[in-house]
């Protein structure tokens, strides 16, 4: 009876003890599974904060080309107007820049300097400045002209004064007078002069009486003629990339 007693004390004291091994060996289990988890988890969140940095898009700055039917593109598809040509460009450099055509066919210096307001509500960085053309071809009294661009300026530098200013020259034909035409070539050096600005000596240089280069009309270039008249622009507004 004592022998059988005596079996049985130590058959539960086994048991104890490997109840106790079992319980060691599941904590001892679990916590090097947290510990692992634990450490995939960290590994996982650097690789998540690493790829949310990579894909964080570069913003880009704004080039508005303010102008007529030379900017804007007449009688052609958008991407064949030098704005867009010059979006190529960048866009092959890689630049962070983002261009913006602000451009309407017929206007004057008066109907810029009335919608600039409006165009002044997003941010720029580059301002390109042509207008002036339609007011030659008219005939308006070169001091008028000269008086609507200064106003154009101003509004620009007054919104955003560390905006870059560039300023597309244009010509008038000489039917409109030796005088007429000196004082209106004159106009727009005068100005960037005054303004401390970047000058396009001539937008249409190599383009302007070239029939081959322009549409039917004489005045507003091809496909073709845009080619160069982007090549004008950007020999100048790289420098302010």
């Amino acid at each position: 009876m004592i022998r059988r007693l005596s079996m049985m004390m130590c058959s539960k004291e086994i048991m104890k003890i490997s109840s106790y091994g079992l319980l060691l060996l599941f904590f001892s289990a679990t916590g090097c599974g947290s510990g692992e988890n634990s450490t995939n988890g960290k590994n996982v969140q650097a690789e998540t904060s690493q790829d949310s940095t990579a894909s964080v898009p570069v913003k880009k700055k704004n080039i508005v080309f303010f102008g007529n039917s030379l900017t804007a593109g007449y009688g052609l598809d958008p991407p064949e107007a030098f704005p867009a040509l010059i979006q190529g460009r960048i866009d092959s450099l890689k630049l962070p820049y983002a261009v913006i055509n602000a451009g309407i066919s017929g206007e004057t210096s008066s109907g810029g300097l009335s919608r600039i307001d409006w165009i002044l509500q997003q941010p720029l960085s580059v301002f390109v400045l042509e207008l002036g053309g339609n007011d030659g071809l008219r005939g308006i009294p070169v001091a008028e002209t000269t008086k609507n661009l200064q106003a154009i300026i101003d509004k620009v530098r007054q919104k955003y004064p560390d905006a870059k200013i560039i300023l597309a020259g244009m010509q008038v034909p000489p039917n409109m007078g030796s005088t007429y035409s000196t004082q209106f070539r004159s106009m727009f050096r005068n100005l960037v002069e005054k303004n401390k600005t970047l000058l396009i000596p001539f937008l249409l240089e190599g383009v302007g009486g070239v029939p081959e280069l322009n549409q039917g009309d004489g005045i507003h270039p091809n496909a073709q003629g845009e080619k160069i008249v982007a090549e004008n622009v950007w020999a100048v507004i790289k420098n302010t990339l």
